[in-house]
């Protein structure tokens, strides 16, 4: 048992199956630093074609996009790109900037919330990682999925899988608050390809590789799994983002999840500890990071089913 350096609490954490941590940090590695992320931007060339959309244009359910948690993705901002998809595919899709409460998300059929944050850490990705949601607002998206709704909840690598920890919890998922990564390093993105990597289900169905850019690893009993890390998978959990050194801690995360879906009540659920393969962005060097990467050429595909499965279309 290993424990999640997460939120203000820690949390236990089974590491089967695969068990074992990593004896030997053969190298410093810097993944992502903060720096590096602000410099972030959505790619202004990528223009999603769908051929199948399954919704004509403005004709889907109402999809909400969470902008009131100092999210590092928004309508405008980094996740333009998701947007662009989500509209290509006939969704309607509008920014949520108000916290949660009883009448919200309202008349949304899907509320997505991606890397949220606590106001601790907006400009500031270092233990600890406080909730970025209230115990009164997360109550309001449990009963609002008991009762039907859908949620996409994605928390990327520290600080986001802390800041959604405590939500997360209230779900069944429990997240690393670290990075993901191979051991030996075998470079980004992480491909998953069909088979135990990426598990057969509706959303996949005709999927045959999904591509993802670091994140983070969670664990979620009785959910399905769509994207599951192989063996070699460590996460390191460093004091501050982007920062490690030999004694960095590290953890197993064989056999957890970067993706997967469950239902609560009469509602559906959809956890990914991965934010960029839903969008279309560049680096700081001009280099494609998510859907527009050479490597993701399906995510786009993927995207559009885990759409259409959290509007109970499939």
């Amino acid at each position: 048992m290993w424990v999640c350096r997460s939120s203000t609490a820690a949390t236990e954490l089974d590491t089967s199956p695969g068990g074992g941590v990593s004896t030997e940090l053969r190298f410093l590695v810097l993944l992502i630093s903060l720096s590096a992320a602000a410099q972030q931007s959505p790619d202004p060339g990528f223009t999603p074609q769908i051929p199948n959309p399954p919704f004509a244009p403005g004709a889907g359910p109402l999809v909400l996009l969470d902008e009131a948690h100092h999210n590092f993705h928004t309508v405008e901002g980094r996740f333009s790109g998701f947007v662009k998809l989500a509209r290509a595919a006939g969704y309607r899709v509008e920014p949520s900037r108000a916290p949660f409460a009883a009448e919200s998300p309202g008349p949304a059929r899907i509320l997505v919330i991606a890397n949220a944050l606590h106001p601790r850490n907006h400009n500031h990705w270092q233990l600890p990682t406080p909730s970025a949601f209230k115990s009164g607002e997360i109550q309001a998206l449990v009963d609002w999925i008991n009762g039907g709704g859908s949620l996409l909840l994605i928390a990327d690598h520290m600080p986001f899988a802390g800041a959604a920890s405590v939500l997360g919890h209230a779900l069944g998922v429990r997240f690393a608050n670290g990075y993901v990564r191979q051991e030996p390093r075998a470079g980004s993105p992480d491909v998953f390809t069909r088979g135990e990597a990426l598990r057969n289900h509706t959303i996949t169905r005709g999927i045959g590789s999904v591509a993802t850019f670091t994140g983070s690893a969670f664990q979620a009993p009785g959910a399905e799994p769509l994207l599951v890390l192989g063996p070699r998978y460590i996460a390191l959990l460093p004091d501050q983002a982007g920062q490690f050194t030999d004694e960095t801690p590290r953890i197993s995360v064989a056999g957890w999840y970067q993706g997967a879906v469950l239902r609560k009540g009469k509602g559906r659920v959809a956890v990914f500890g991965e934010a960029a393969m839903f969008s279309a962005q560049l680096t700081g060097a001009g280099a494609a990071m998510g859907m527009n990467h050479p490597k993701a050429k399906e995510n786009a595909q993927f995207v559009v089913n885990v759409l259409r499965w959290l509007s109970g279309a499939d």
